[in-house]
């Protein structure tokens, strides 16, 4: 089954941004994923292939009956991975942007992250 044209670019844009962005230990890879209903964040190190952290609109502290799949949502999703981050030591990442162009909700988890002091 052949992909749409818009998975398939996002793909294309998701091997080349990989070529580049690697996670260590030190410095983790902050992936982030939107679907239509949420929006997902991980902090992976590349390295060991673990996943050190993560957080989602699909979690308890973050379901809350409110709207999943607006800016809003992205932005509690920001600063909750980076508060679990910051319980886990976790001070700077290479942030991940998985092929998704740097708008709209990508950008508000970033900026969110960074607001609560995750530094990439």
């Amino acid at each position: 089954m052949a992909l749409a044209f818009k998975e398939l670019s996002r793909q294309r844009r998701q091997t080349r941004v990989r070529r580049r962005v690697r996670g260590a230990d030190a410095r983790p890879r902050l992936s982030v994923f939107r679907s239509g209903k949420h929006i997902y964040a991980q902090v992976i190190s590349d390295e060991t292939g673990r996943t050190l952290a993560s957080a989602s609109t699909l979690s308890a502290e973050l379901k809350e009956g409110k709207k999943s799949a607006n800016k809003d949502a992205a932005k509690r999703v920001g600063a909750r991975i980076a508060q679990v981050c910051q319980e886990r030591g976790i001070r700077t990442v290479v942030f991940d942007r998985n092929g998704f162009l740097y708008h709209g909700r990508v950008q508000a988890l970033a900026e969110a992250a960074r607001e609560a002091g995750l530094q990439f």
